[in-house]
């Protein structure tokens, strides 16, 4: 077996084009990966095969990252040909091959149907895919609902009990260290095992400024008297606007302010034109699921995550 970048021969794009998908797990176009390559987002280099001795491509992966990126991000699409009898063998070889060139090891992104576990194709696709990935050094997984806002939803009206205000990048620290305290977010709970709140939060802020969305978004949001309630943090992706990140201070959680920042996000994305708003959470975060719920966003997938435990 043989696996390599998609950089040997100057048809090697055209190959891993015409791949076609095998099983159920979405993976992107042709025309999709055009757009990304183009763009900058996907590279020859971050496309791997995994070949048998003849040539033929048993198996592809697809890593992406920002038009900026120096090494990708995460691993969009991993494909195994139907006819390979150790699937979870061949792309966990293609998996380290990989992470041995990039000298990293992205985290790994599946979008799956809400009721995949109901269907067996989808169960046996996924389990061979964690499998690859933790032979492959992903052996930390989450599963996140991805949610999305659209017009028909509609916006609701400031009510008063918050006041929203620009801030500075040490208001913003002091905010984010204060919402992680008895945070229900994987991500958040697990950070806070290796390092205080403070560093995290610097980390989180950080994080945000390098997202596509603008800083001049960010929020504060205080109760009349200037109590900070908690932050709202408008983003972007590459493709559409984007909640980012919102939180309450443990003292006021439970009173419905979640509410209040979410449609502030809300009105201010849709204020601007924006004609889809996406936002994730953990599974395992049922407050703020049910806050997207009632503010009108719509669950569209799954989406697994699996990392490396230094990662996540």
């Amino acid at each position: 077996m043989i696996f390599r970048a998609a950089t040997a021969d100057p048809s090697d794009v055209d190959r891993a084009l015409a791949y076609s998908a095998d099983g159920p797990v979405a993976a992107l176009a042709a025309d999709r990966v055009r757009e990304e390559l183009a763009a900058g987002r996907l590279r020859p280099e971050w496309i791997w095969f995994a070949e048998d001795e003849g040539g033929e491509v048993l198996a592809r992966a697809l890593w992406w990252g920002r038009e900026d990126s120096e090494r990708p991000v995460a691993l969009d699409c991993l494909q195994v040909r139907a006819a390979v009898t150790d699937p979870a063998a061949v792309a966990a070889g293609l998996l380290t091959a990989g992470h041995a060139a990039f000298g990293t090891l992205p985290l790994y992104n599946a979008s799956l149907p809400l009721d995949w576990r109901e269907r067996p194709d989808f169960a046996e696709a996924v389990a061979w895919r964690r499998e690859a990935a933790r032979r492959a050094g992903l052996t930390s997984g989450t599963e996140r609902l991805r949610y999305e806002w659209t017009p028909a939803s509609g916006t609701v009206e400031p009510t008063g009990r918050l006041v929203f205000r620009e801030g500075t990048d040490e208001e913003f620290v002091e905010a984010f260290a204060r919402v992680s305290a008895g945070s229900l977010d994987v991500h958040t709970r697990t950070e806070l095992r290796s390092m205080d709140a403070r560093q995290l939060a610097r980390e989180d802020v950080e994080f945000y400024r390098d997202c596509p969305g603008e800083r001049s978004w960010w929020r504060l949001a205080e109760l009349p008297d200037g109590t900070l309630a908690g932050l709202a943090v408008p983003s972007a992706t590459p493709y559409h606007r984007n909640v980012g990140y919102l939180g309450v201070v443990p003292a006021l959680r439970g009173k419905g302010l979640i509410d209040e920042i979410l449609a502030e996000i809300t009105r201010f994305h849709a204020g601007r034109g924006a004609r889809r708003i996406t936002a994730t959470t953990d599974t395992v975060n049922a407050p703020m699921a049910a806050a997207f719920d009632r503010a009108g966003y719509e669950v569209t997938e799954i989406r697994l995550v699996l990392e490396s435990p230094s990662r996540a």
